[in-house]
């Protein structure tokens, strides 16, 4: 492309991040409050806080098919639809299986959202900081590569991201799940306070918490100067929230970011590639198609932040091809797109418990039980590698469910009020372990709608992550049975990879370019002016939910980048 200087000047910028997620959100909100003039590049439509969440304070009789979708888009998207958070209501933030297709080599169901703000209008927002055994963990067994970092290089970041987003929680004290910035916690019901007592006598290693969420159940000066309010307790989050109560890009970091003046946010924009200039040896832009036009343009920046999402980050990187580097950028070692890893969502059970019909509970609380890793935490002791997570909730069902039974007038509406027995519903959250066979690549003769080549998932399950949910089953139905409950039913699932939504890897960071993309601040080894902060980046999983950490990384190497700018270094 041909232009002339003052053309280029005006699409020139000090930074460019890829992707208005949770990472990429984070990266603009740092660069900007820096005094740096960043441009997000958003593929998907644009999402404007409260005005874009339609369905927000619709009522369930509102929806043409009650907040079910019908038959024919269930068809049409055998793979969206096995979200748990997409319906009639939130259909709108989910990617159908026909906008954006792949190539599953092995079966791999992949979740996205594309619009701005990304999935953060749809996370879960469960939010755990990784503990000192989990950045050791790689080394401690051998398994993938050591990490470059350590808990003590991380805890301050996790600190100064907590206090922006608002994380409810406990002070617990607990080695293996570090206390962090936390807002008034929500309560354990009467039935997970039992289940917690009664697991705190009879195992000496396992310990029950309420979840820590990205809720503000006692919001800050802060989140007020946001424009944020209290959470209301509706459980509604997947809609998108109005008030705020929950974090997201939309809600937080990119109004945070406009307010400096600094923000260029531009939906639409589908990054076909990163441009690398030899001579200069760094890259110097990118390449965006318009998602409806299909026209090219490039801009310019002294940075570039890619937050595209895990799977979708190492496709731009892997079609961002030159002289220098025709695998990839940065890929001198081959290992771009190598040792994706996600989380083991194969394992659940439930149970019923008989006793406290006094007791009930207010509200639709957003979080549940958690139980962090108990497995293989400081030596290896079991015949599986890494761990995992347990949470639970414990709820009290509705007469016959209403929908199941028969009737009419105010016997039958009374009836529904009435609470039922107590169920409980155990889950796991495992760790799986990077390996170089699960891969992504692209294709080699199909390309999407905008020319860009799709994808190859070839990620699998292993024996050990069998051996895992297997434990898991063992265990939970063990501690469910010491806790009193009866009826207990262990289910392992046959779930595709993918469907857990935590996908992460295949940039991982190292301490040593020939095993690993990125250094120890999230910079291309050998591009040291691109940066990568999403899922891409991690060299392993844990065992907790991932999106703190990636704002964590996102607000160290925001302000390192910075640092160097202003040293010339970059």
């Amino acid at each position: 492309m041909n232009i002339n200087g003052d053309a280029k000047a005006a699409l020139t910028y000090d930074a460019i991040v890829i992707g208005s997620g949770i990472s990429g959100g984070w990266a603009a909100k740092e660069l900007c409050e820096k005094g740096l003039r960043t441009l997000v590049l958003e593929r998907g439509r644009d999402v404007r806080h409260i005005t874009d969440y339609p369905t927000a304070q619709l009522n369930p009789w509102d929806f043409p098919h009650r907040n079910r979708m019908p038959d024919e888009f269930d068809k049409a998207n055998p793979i969206a639809t096995k979200c748990y958070a997409l319906d009639e209501s939130t259909q709108q933030f989910f990617v159908k299986d026909a906008e954006h297709p792949y190539v599953q080599e092995k079966p791999f169901d992949w979740i996205r959202g594309y619009q701005v703000g990304g999935k953060s209008l749809i996370w879960a927002r469960q939010t755990q900081r990784w503990s000192k055994f989990d950045f050791e963990a790689n080394a401690r067994d051998g398994a993938a590569i050591d990490w470059p970092i350590r808990y003590e290089d991380l805890a301050p970041w996790y600190s100064h991201v907590e206090k922006f987003v608002g994380i409810s929680g406990n002070k617990d004290g607990l080695e293996t799940l570090p206390d962090g910035e936390f807002l008034k916690p929500w309560e354990l019901n009467c039935v997970e306070k039992h289940i917690q007592k009664r697991v705190a006598e009879r195992y000496k290693d396992r310990y029950v918490i309420v979840g820590r969420c990205a809720h503000l159940t006692e919001p800050k000066q802060i989140h007020f100067d946001q424009g944020r309010g209290q959470c209301q307790a509706r459980h509604l989050c997947y809609r998108g929230c109005p008030y705020g109560g929950y974090f997201s890009s939309n809600s937080a970091t990119l109004p945070w970011a406009a307010k400096t003046g600094k923000l260029t946010l531009r939906p639409d924009s589908v990054v076909h590639s990163i441009i690398y200039d030899d001579t200069k040896g760094k890259a110097t832009g990118v390449r965006v198609i318009d998602a409806h036009s299909k026209t090219m343009t490039e801009y310019f920046a002294r940075i570039i932040f890619v937050n595209a999402a895990c799977l979708n980050t190492n496709l731009l990187l892997l079609n961002s091809t030159s002289r220098r580097f025709p695998k990839g950028l940065g890929n001198d070692n081959g290992l771009l797109g190598h040792y994706v890893a996600f989380h083991n969502y194969r394992g659940s059970i439930t149970a019923d418990y008989e006793g406290f019909e006094d007791g009930y509970y207010h509200g639709r609380r957003p979080t549940t039980a958690f139980m962090p890793n108990f497995r293989n935490v400081r030596k290896q002791e079991m015949d599986f590698q890494r761990g995992y997570m347990v949470a639970f909730s414990a709820s009290r069902t509705n007469w016959g469910r209403g929908n199941a039974q028969a009737g009419f007038g105010a016997e039958f509406k009374e009836k529904l009020t009435r609470p039922g027995a107590w169920n409980v519903y155990m889950m796991i959250q495992a760790e799986t372990v990077p390996r170089y066979e699960n891969h992504v690549r692209l294709s080699s003769d199909q390309k999407d709608a905008w020319g860009i080549p799709q994808l190859v998932t070839s990620v699998d399950y292993t024996d050990n992550d069998q051996k895992i949910s297997k434990d898991f089953l063992e265990q939970g139905a063990d501690m469910l049975e010491q806790s009193g409950c009866v009826r207990i039913s262990p289910y392992l699932d046959n779930r595709n990879p993918g469907l857990d939504i935590h996908e992460m890897g295949g940039v991982r960071m190292g301490r040593d370019p020939k095993t690993s993309l990125l250094n120890a601040h999230n910079q291309l080894h050998a591009v040291k002016n691109v940066f990568v902060t999403d899922g891409a980046a991690m060299t392993s999983t844990g065992s907790q939910n991932p999106s703190i950490t990636f704002m964590a990384l996102t607000a160290r190497a925001a302000t390192f980048a910075v640092n160097e700018l202003k040293k010339k270094n970059l």
